[in-house]
Parts: C-alpha cells; structure tokens; sequence
C-alpha cells in the first residue's frame, strides 16, 4: 500500500508540472548568463592623433587603446593609414601590447589633408572588431625669408601662427551602441525568462497543495485500503 501511495504521488500530473518548470526555467537562466558576457566585446577608447584633430605634419605613429586586452596572434591585428590619394603612410607592421596598439608612420611622406585610419582587432574572448577614423594634416609653414635694408639693420620678419590642434575624444560609436543594445536583449530576456519560470512554479505548486488537502479531508482515501471480499 505504501509503494502504491508513493508512486501515486511521484506520477501526479502537479508533480509533473513543477520538474518541467524547473528544468525549463534552469535552460532558459543558463541561456541568459552565458549569452550576455559573450555579447559585451573589448571597443576603442582613444585614439592618437584623435578622430576629427588638426595635427602639423604626419606624426610619427598612430596609437589606439581598446577596453580590453587583446589577441597578440600573429595577422589578428591589421592597421592601415592612407593619405586622401588612397596611399598608404604606414611603416611596418602594428605593434601589440596589451590593450594597445601603435602603428608608425612614414613621417617624410609629405602626406597632408584628410588622413583615414582602419583598424582591425580580435579581442580577448575571440570576437574580431573593426572600425575607421579620420583626422587631417596641415602642411607645415614655409620658412620666412629675411631681408637686409641696411648693411648694419638686419630686418625681422614676423612668426607665423601655427595652427591650434582641437582634440575630439576617439570612439567607434557604431560598435559601443551595438554592444550596448546586445547587452540589453539578453538582460531583458533573461528577466522573462525568470518571471516566466517563477509563475510556472508558482502554478505547478498551488496544484500540489490543493491535491495533499483535498487527500486530507477524504478519510476514504486517507485510510487504508483491503482487497479481500471478506473485509468489505
């Protein structure tokens, strides 16, 4: 009589209701944390010279600093410069450390106007990001001649004002929005998925409650059972 009660109990449709809201609210967490992490990629921070400054004359290097440390594999990390003629005014190859990379420049190149920037990187967890800045060159002042008036009183030509470099802070707005949006879906539907699974529980539970008190007030079915005819 005891193993029929037990298995009577563990085969209730109300049981079965509460294993199937664990499991599923247990899938559906699991989803939401490992999901959200993978969403929020390593993006650029600064860069130098910035997007949008004004700098006289090529500089020596480009250097980029990302949110995180990045993959130092050999060809995950590409940069080119390129002049407004499409030539490209990068010497050698990028160099890696950390969360940094600072690629040289062919200072003699001449290069002025509008300069573009392309980077490639793989961050840390695998994930590769790409972006593109532009920044512009002045072309340096020409020297002043001086002329003599007089034997005796040289004359002094005026400086020339050197343009004011207008720093912008550097950042791939493209992407710091997509991660930002990712990292929102996930957490919005991990709150479903947990206010889903709370209500199933909640239901599955009720029933077995109702279930043991209506076993409880039937004495019938409470009692024990003969199934000899000479009990009955």
């Amino acid at each position: 009589m005891l193993s029929r009660e037990v298995h009577r109990r563990r085969s209730s449709p109300a049981a079965r209701w509460a294993a199937t809201a664990i499991a599923g609210l247990l899938a559906l967490s699991s989803l939401a944390l490992v999901a959200t992490p993978a969403a929020a990629h390593d993006e650029l921070t600064s860069a130098s010279p910035a997007a949008d400054e004004s700098v006289e004359g090529v500089p020596a290097e480009v250097r980029l600093v990302f949110s995180g440390v990045l993959s130092p594999e050999a060809g995950a990390t590409a940069v080119d410069v390129v002049d407004g003629a499409g030539a490209s005014i990068a010497d050698g190859a990028p160099v890696v450390e950390e969360n940094t990379v600072t690629q040289a420049l062919d200072a003699a190149s001449g290069a002025s106007g509008a300069i573009r920037v392309l980077w490639r990187v793989v961050s840390g967890d695998g994930h590769p990001i790409s972006g593109e800045y532009t920044f512009t060159v002045s072309a340096p002042p020409s020297p002043t001649e001086t002329t003599t008036a007089e034997p005796t009183t040289p004359a002094t030509s005026e400086p020339t004002p050197t343009p004011t470099a207008s720093p912008t802070a550097a950042a791939d707005g493209d992407d710091a929005d997509s991660t930002f949006a990712d990292v929102w879906l996930w957490v919005v539907l991990g709150a479903l998925a947990a206010a889903l699974g709370g209500a199933l529980l909640y239901l599955a539970f009720s029933r077995v409650r109702r279930e043991n008190a209506l076993r409880e007030r039937d004495p019938q079915d409470a009692g024990p059972r003969s199934d000899h005819p000479a009990d009955h």
